[in-house]
């Protein structure tokens, strides 16, 4: 069976721009919370409310688009997605002018309303196109297509970490330093600074511009593809996942009066496979977010400077990338949860070198984790997905983009940990890695306990039960 079918290449291709899309906006404003900081001379805790408006946008968002999509289509969720994150980056025009980092913080929140719509759309859409037989390989075809959108992911956020360290970092007058390596800015007289603020905030703002034009490009194209009808894989009830075809060719779900949002819920609630699903997706993204935003910690703790920790980060990058490919192209041989199993042990493994080791061979098995990394959250997405029908998905992808935030839960505890400087004589940001450990033992006892439960589904038992 093809990964996609000929007459769905189109669409797909156009589609998966977006992972690069949002990829590019997760790691272009990473780096802005360094850079608020010094320039608004803010304390941490106010810097990282940018992350907080951030991961914000996600939790608020998720739901209301579901809850949209399932009135009117995938398409239009698309659609809005994208205006709202044009609107978003295109605010920080005003939010330049005004020199308000609050400004900045509502417009990041706008902008990630946006990027809450593509994701609870986007990656449900990617595994509707594709047969939908009712047979095992046509599930696992549908992970493997969304492995393969989802490596696209990587791409945007290298293309968003190369602007900040090309293009914005470099060129902040904020930052420059002294011969003794202290930053100077906040020694200077206020009109000094006026004068700086006015120039970062520029650089600052024009990267997000330019990203609001290209979105309002990729939205106008999107509007002129005509979305050929497709079916999402559903194992259980196919007379219960029937599609009507709008004027426009666009995808629409039947709104049943069954399908009220309590039943959904309840519905959601009792499919084993899925609720695990969301609670790994926790586990995982806040796995991710430890791992990528301590590297250079870690690093430091060796005595390597920031700068070349940085581009420890981009390697690490670029093997979660190089994973996502090599993943796709497992998956057609090996079945996708085992993979998910196999890879939540191995990057256990690694986080354990972390820890356990103390030099270059410990900062080699960090980085190492996101070769693993690579296939887990497309992987958890379809499993958690594959028992869930049509009329269910769309609320069902909401609760998996919530799961995002957990990437705003574990990260802050890891931080306290690494404060304490040494704990029994270890060094403490080494010790700190024992929380992404944990997360991913969650994650391999998950593709494990979906392959028992699918399989007890598949054979009429119980295991969609609670």
């Amino acid at each position: 069976m093809r990964l996609v079918e000929k007459k769905y290449v189109v669409p797909f291709v156009v589609i998966t721009t977006l992972f690069a899309l949002w990829g590019f906006a997760n790691d272009i404003t990473n780096p802005m919370v360094a850079a608020f900081q010094t320039l608004m001379e803010l304390p941490a805790a106010k810097a990282s409310l940018i992350q907080f408006a951030f991961y914000g946008g996600y939790a608020t968002m998720a739901i209301p688009a579901a809850l949209f999509i399932r009135k009117y289509s995938y398409k239009s969720g698309i659609l809005l997605g994208l205006a709202l994150y044009a609107v978003g980056a295109l605010l920080f025009i005003p939010a330049a002018a005004r020199q308000s980092f609050t400004f900045f913080c509502f417009s990041l929140y706008i902008l990630t309303f946006g990027l809450a719509f593509l994701e609870t759309t986007a990656n449900p859409f990617i595994l509707s196109l594709g047969a939908s037989t009712g047979s095992a390989t046509s599930g696992a075809n549908a992970t493997r297509r969304l492995n393969l959108a989802q490596a696209f992911n990587p791409m945007g956020s290298l293309a968003g970490m190369a602007v900040a360290s090309m293009v914005v970092l470099p060129n902040l007058l904020s930052d420059k330093r002294d011969a003794a390596g202290n930053i100077i800015f906040p020694m200077l007289s206020e009109a000094e600074k006026a004068d700086i603020r006015l120039h970062d905030l520029a650089v600052i703002r024009d990267p997000y511009v330019a990203l609001g034009i290209v979105v309002i490009i990729m939205m106008i194209i999107i509007a002129l593809v005509k979305v050929p009808t497709a079916k999402l894989i559903n194992h259980e009830s196919h007379e219960s996942s029937q599609i009507k075809k709008s004027s426009e060719d666009q995808i629409r779900v039947n709104s049943y009066d069954s399908c009220s949002t309590k039943k959904t819920i309840g519905r959601l609630w009792k499919n084993r496979v899925y609720r695990e699903g969301v609670i790994a997706q926790v586990f995982y993204v806040a796995a991710q977010i430890m791992v990528w935003t301590f590297i250079i910690q870690y690093a430091d703790n060796l005595g390597i400077s920031k700068a070349t920790a940085q581009n420890y980060n981009i390697i690490a990058m670029c093997l979660f990338l190089c994973g996502r490919f090599i993943s796709t192209f497992l998956m057609k041989y090996v079945d996708g949860r085992k993979l998910l199993t196999i890879f939540g042990i191995l990057a256990a493994i690694c986080s354990l070198g972390a820890i356990l080791i103390i030099g270059k061979l410990g900062l080699y098995c960090l980085i190492g984790i996101s070769l693993f990394m690579s296939l887990m959250f497309p992987t958890i997405y379809g499993t958690a997905l594959e028992k869930v029908s049509l009329e269910d998905a769309s609320l069902g992808a909401a609760f998996l983009v919530m799961a995002i935030v957990g990437g705003a839960l574990m990260p802050p505890l890891q931080g306290l940990i690494i404060d304490c400087g040494t704990i029994f004589g270890h060094p403490a940001v080494n010790v700190s890695y024992i929380l992404p450990l944990i997360c991913f033992i969650a994650v391999a006892i998950y593709g494990s306990r979906s392959r028992k439960n699918t399989k007890l589904i598949d054979h009429g038992l119980n295991g969609s039960n609670g």
